[in-house]
């Protein structure tokens, strides 16, 4: 009986333990950046689907917090159409390689 507590208790601590954040790589980044300059890379932008929205500015932005905002995203927990489809296309690797980059900028 103890050994169902103790692998019940060591698979917890596992589950529970914080997943490692992925390396970015900030020049691997430059081959995926397009699909953002398009809106994030022009000074005072306004999207206007669904209605005119300001753009952020991700240069200097914490890469957690862009990690966070794109799987956000690709879960459907954000709601921006346009972001969501980007989002959608982005491995884990990519999101970090992004936020890196962008992170990196200012």
């Amino acid at each position: 009986m103890q050994g169902r507590f103790l692998v019940c208790g060591l698979a917890l601590l596992v589950i529970a333990l914080p997943a490692r954040a992925l390396e970015g790589d900030a020049e691997a980044a430059k081959a995926k950046i397009s699909m953002c300059i398009g809106c994030h890379g022009i000074e005072g932008y306004r999207t206007s689907f669904p209605e005119v929205y300001p753009v952020p500015k991700l240069g200097g932005q914490y890469p957690e917090y862009i990690v966070a905002a794109l799987q956000a995203y690709k879960a459907g927990e954000r709601s921006h159409p346009t972001m969501r489809s980007v989002a959608a296309g982005l491995s884990e690797q990519d999101m970090a390689d992004l936020a890196a980059y962008y992170s990196a900028a200012r």
